[in-house]
């Protein structure tokens, strides 16, 4: 018996628990779908063809409980992405309990909240990882999860244009779904899913809207193949409601959102309690997945988001700070020469222009020094401050006379080369 097989099996037998027989967990997994799965006549079939394979043999050479668990999950997939089967030697204590495993605290993943932040040109950018749960009728305070994205969206609320990032979630409550959604549409918009199951509809639209909802700010949706479940119906809402754009790759294709049960020997299956239809198009995504309105590799999704993003805002007449941010984001000046660097080092009062390798940093005093990115021959950004520039002045001769320190909305400061001016 290989030796990882015979320490599972060891910590089961540890706990006082035979090992559960591969045909007992199908009949239980089989079971579970048959009662549970939102469509009954479709999780009879399922199971019917779940149990005619454990008939034939096909889960018996499977001892390994993760191994089985990877086997049931490949044999179920097709027939609803949702479907999972899972093992844990924790659960394995917990033997013919029927009732959802426990998840990770979401206040120590801040309720999904991983990053909240303006990029220059004053585009706002929120990275979710999943969507949290919350009750609207929550007691005396709002939730938390509830505090914490009305916080998130706050720091954004001043921005030009919006950014948000599901390339990395994976699903989570429809309660956020709606909430998040409803934060850049109109009150009482019907582009909520309308959610089916044994125990009737549900909509997702949300008990209490957000407060004040962005419905003009250019909006961009990440998504990409691990988007999934919630991230797809929140990418999916706002899509088809042209609310907002779609940026990178198609996504996961798992629409029905459900919940694990436990079962015998610290397995769990994850089934579909219910399923979506949308009012805008009469059904939902499972199988095809969301596409994108803009198809890039999702490792460039941010990027070409943040292009859109800068280019709406200048259409629209925005301040220099987002034109010198896009222009910026498409530089694609060559790195200038050796012989054209020395050129350009060298003391400017107070500032001092370095050679670094290939390029320039910018020196003054004892401040951290800034790496200079070129635009053309004689303008530069400083790097990760687009709406900074250097500008370099030449005599009637070509040769470097000065430098100027360039900011949006027309702030400039003259330093002659070898002077004795200052940066104010």
């Amino acid at each position: 018996m290989p030796k990882i097989v015979a320490s599972v099996l060891a910590l089961l037998l540890s706990s006082g628990l035979p090992a559960a027989e591969p045909r007992e967990v199908v009949a239980e997994v089989a079971d579970t779908i048959e009662r549970e799965y939102f469509d009954p006549e479709r999780g009879a079939a399922i199971s019917a063809q779940l149990r005619a394979e454990a008939a034939g043999g096909a889960f018996e050479r499977f001892h390994d409980p993760r191994d089985l668990a990877t086997a049931l999950t490949t044999a179920l997939e097709p027939q609803d992405r949702h479907f999972n089967v899972s093992w844990s030697a924790d659960g394995a204590g917990q033997a013919g309990v029927r009732r959802p495993a426990p998840g990770p605290d979401p206040a120590r993943d801040n309720f999904g909240i991983r990053q909240v932040q303006v990029f220059p040109g004053n585009v706002g950018y929120l990275d979710l990882r999943y969507f949290a749960d919350f009750d609207f009728d929550f007691d005396a305070t709002q939730p938390p999860a509830r505090q914490s994205i009305d916080a998130a969206l706050q720091l954004l609320a001043h921005t030009d244009a919006m950014v948000i990032d599901l390339r990395d979630n994976g699903g989570g409550s429809p309660a956020m779904v709606g909430y998040l959604a409803s934060a850049f549409v109109d009150a009482g918009s019907d582009i909520y899913n309308t959610f089916h199951s044994r125990q009737g509809t549900e909509s997702e639209a949300p008990a209490r809207p957000y407060a004040s909802p962005r419905t003009q700010v250019p909006l961009y949706v990440l998504v990409s193949g691990r988007t999934g479940s919630a991230a797809e119906a929140f990418a999916y809402t706002l899509k088809n409601a042209r609310r907002a754009t779609l940026v990178g790759e198609a996504t996961a294709g798992a629409a029905n959102p459900g919940r694990p049960f436990r079962l015998i020997g610290g397995f769990s299956v994850f089934v579909s309690t219910g399923s979506p239809v949308s009012p805008v198009t009469g059904g939902n995504w499972e199988g095809s997945g969301v596409a994108p309105d803009v198809e890039v590799a999702s490792i460039d999704a941010l990027n070409e988001a943040r292009r859109l993003a800068l280019s709406a805002i200048v259409e629209r007449g925005g301040e220099d700070a987002a034109r010198w941010s896009l222009e910026a984001l498409l530089a694609t000046a060559a790195p200038l020469s050796s012989s054209a660097l020395d050129a350009i080092a060298g003391d400017y009062g107070a500032l001092r222009l370095e050679r670094m390798g290939e390029a320039l940093r910018l020196r003054q005093g004892r401040r951290p020094p800034l790496r200079l990115l070129p635009l053309s021959r004689d303008l530069f950004f400083i790097e990760g401050e687009p709406t900074r520039r250097v500008r370099i002045e030449r005599d009637a001769e070509g040769r470097v006379a000065a430098l100027e320190m360039l900011a949006a909305g027309g702030a400039a400061t003259r330093h002659a080369r070898g002077g004795a001016d200052a940066m104010h």
